[in-house]
């Protein structure tokens, strides 16, 4: 791909004002009917690495990126089993638009905790008008953690600086929320600026080559002392000092992209098995969906994948008392569930895009299916934070009867 190929324009205008979703049955069926279309062209989108612009303004133009926008701000405020179950029909079809809308309710989330009434009145307004919120979070060539895009204060103008990676579904954003540190009293206090994207000085670069999840659209963002207005500065630190639910309501929707592909995956294998495999010389049968065997390997695949579900459902619940009534302990209670929930999503979705192929045979190989699709992006969406740390959490949690971290990973 060429540099002038990768340098990227800003995101065209809302095509119109979204709908309002009026329930969690109105999400679901909107969210079906357009994973039907998704699933349709997933493996070409994926084979080209062609982003899904029209895919994307039709996800937003849906109104479910609305759904948890308040009541008092004009919403439908549907709840986080709402969102998990959205992002996992839409990840059964393609894997990679299922994490794009990740970011935009995170940065949501982050403005419901911490926001003000006013900047609450802007910014779900933007939603609910069809504006989309990407991500400029996370930053690599350093291996301390620590963010050095900074936040200052010049002639009374407000200026951000920085460059970030990772940054899934800004390429498609009106908004691109930044993590951003100001030097204040002697040391820094970390902000998520919410950035316009058409702001001079931004500029976002298609640079993302991981083998999966090819299309989110997680490249590069470059700030060059972009002007903010005060109004845009949101308290992000601020927002782990209590128990918030803003790291359980990110795991739960990472858990939720990954039980989604692990879908997407044991769906393909049934029809692969039933249509073209062959059954193994000594089981004797004549059909490959006969084979003892592989009827059972079936059934321990779907048994780990409802297992997972049923996991998700408990740490929705989990995440939506914590937003309720946020304290210390139903916030430790709802990310020792989701992180119970990660580990199961995580290995179910591994272990039913692995069994796609054990099942269906060499022939499942085949570039021209791509079937490995499912297999590349489950794996690289699963490396997103480690799954060994969440048991040392859980372990932490039920043994010593300490709390988890207070950070957007657990």
């Amino acid at each position: 791909m060429s540099d002038e190929a990768k340098a990227a324009a800003p995101a065209p205008r809302p095509s119109g004002v979204p709908p309002v979703i009026g329930s969690h049955e109105q999400a679901l069926e909107v969210a079906d009917k357009l994973a039907a279309g998704f699933a349709v062209t997933a493996s070409e989108r994926d084979r080209g690495r062609e982003l899904p612009w029209s895919e994307v303004e039709q996800f937003s133009q849906s109104g479910l990126w609305g759904v948890t926008v308040p009541k008092e701000f004009g919403g439908p405020a549907l709840g986080s089993k709402t969102v998990a179950d959205i992002i996992s029909t839409i990840g059964a079809a393609d894997g990679s638009i299922s994490q794009i809308p990740q970011n935009h309710f995170y940065a949501l989330e982050v403005l419901r905790v911490g926001g003000s009434w006013e900047q609450k009145r802007f910014f779900y307004d933007r939603v609910l008008a069809g504006e989309r919120f990407g991500n400029a979070l996370a930053e690599i060539g350093n291996k301390d953690f620590k963010r050095r895009t900074s936040l200052r204060q010049e002639n009374g103008d407000w200026i951000v600086s920085g460059r970030k990676f990772y940054c899934t579904g800004a390429i498609f954003a009106h908004w691109i929320p930044t993590l951003a540190v100001a030097q204040e009293g002697g040391g820094q206090v970390s902000y998520l600026v919410m950035v316009p994207r058409s702001s001079d000085g931004v500029a976002v670069v298609d640079d993302w080559d991981g083998f999966g999840q090819r299309v989110t659209g997680s490249g590069s963002v470059t700030f060059d002392n972009v002007r903010v207005e005060e109004r845009w500065i949101i308290p992000f630190q601020a927002s782990f000092d209590t128990p918030t639910t803003i790291g359980p309501f990110a795991q739960l929707m990472h858990a939720a992209i990954d039980y989604g592909i692990g879908v997407g995956a044991h769906e393909e294998m049934k029809r692969f098995v039933r249509e073209r495999a062959r059954p193994w010389i000594d089981a004797n049968v004549g059909r490959a969906s006969d084979d003892p065997l592989t009827v059972s390997a079936v059934g321990q695949v779907n048994v780990k994948l409802k297992a997972a579900a049923a996991l998700l459902r408990r740490a929705s619940r989990f995440v939506h008392d914590a937003q309720s009534t946020p304290t210390e302990a139903t916030v430790a209670a709802a990310s020792v569930a989701v992180a119970e929930a990660r580990i199961l999503t995580t290995k179910a979705g591994l272990l039913a895009a692995t069994k796609l192929f054990e099942l269906s045979g060499t022939s499942a190989t085949a570039s021209e299916l791509n079937l490995h699709r499912y297999w590349r992006n489950v794996r690289t969406h699963t490396l997103h934070d480690p799954v060994r740390w969440k048991y040392q959490a859980i372990g932490n949690y039920y043994l010593n009867e300490r709390a988890p971290p207070r950070h957007g990973a657990i």
